[in-house]
């Protein structure tokens, strides 16, 4: 019985890691279609969504199986309670692909952003494909402090997030109105986007730590700075002689 436990286990993570490389691709299809004007591309898209959703349900189902027959404790109720969580948020940033593809698909054959503006969501685009990236070795790895990192390159995205509503909000803005509000919830999708992945770092670090992100860091430094003073005790030591204290 343990053995098929384990399994279980092993297989609701390995669920997690292949439908965050479902998203990741999707995401970068549906960039893609928005920069190419590829209507092949966004009804890829589209037609992942399903997927996706098959995999959300059959974690589900998995994880409610777990919880309901097994009973796990300790590390192992932190990763199913964990990653129920998880299926969710990865859920939404499949559909907030799904929103970028649309609004490509809506627009073919012309293309949706102005020249003078693309640059900067090609540049959105590299980081949440970097995020996407990481979030599949942190759902391999549960690795506390790569989860953690998810939060710094989120916040490069809401930097050029907030650049491009004080873009859209200037007298100056040189485009249709219509062009604006496309900006402005392009922008959105891709920030809520990369927000996603940072809920799923801090899920991952509580599912490693038992602790939350503020709780890991504090405790974190607080280590390293023992760990320095105990060199420092060392060092003297060595030079003077166990008698120095």
């Amino acid at each position: 019985m343990r053995t098929v436990y384990q399994e279980q286990m092993r297989t609701f993570a390995h669920d997690l890691s292949l439908m965050s490389d479902r998203v990741r691709t999707m995401m970068s299809e549906a960039c893609l279609a928005l920069f190419d004007a590829d209507i092949e591309k966004a009804e890829t898209v589209l037609s992942s969504i399903d997927g996706v959703e098959e995999l959300r349900k059959k974690a589900e189902q998995t994880s409610f199986e777990l919880l309901a027959l097994e009973g796990p404790v300790a590390r192992d109720l932190r990763q199913v309670v964990s990653g129920t969580y998880i299926v969710e948020d990865l859920a939404r940033m499949a559909a907030l692909a799904v929103h970028v593809a649309r609004t490509a698909r809506r627009h073919h054959p012309d293309h949706t952003l102005p020249e003078q503006i693309e640059p900067y969501f090609r540049e959105m685009a590299r980081l949440t494909d970097e995020i996407g990236a990481k979030l599949h070795d942190v759902l391999v790895t549960y690795d506390p402090e790569k989860a953690m990192e998810l939060a710094l390159d989120d916040d490069a995205v809401d930097d050029l997030h907030e650049h491009m509503f004080q873009l859209t909000t200037k007298r100056e803005w040189p485009f249709p109105v219509s062009v604006a509000v496309d900006v402005t919830l392009l922008s959105r999708f891709f920030e809520r986007y990369s927000d996603h992945a940072v809920n799923i770092g801090t899920r991952v670090v509580y599912l490693a730590t038992g602790k939350q992100p503020e709780e890991y860091e504090t405790a974190r430094r607080t280590e390293e700075q023992q760990e320095t003073m105990r060199e420092q005790f060392d060092e003297i030591r060595r030079r003077y002689g166990s008698d120095a204290f």
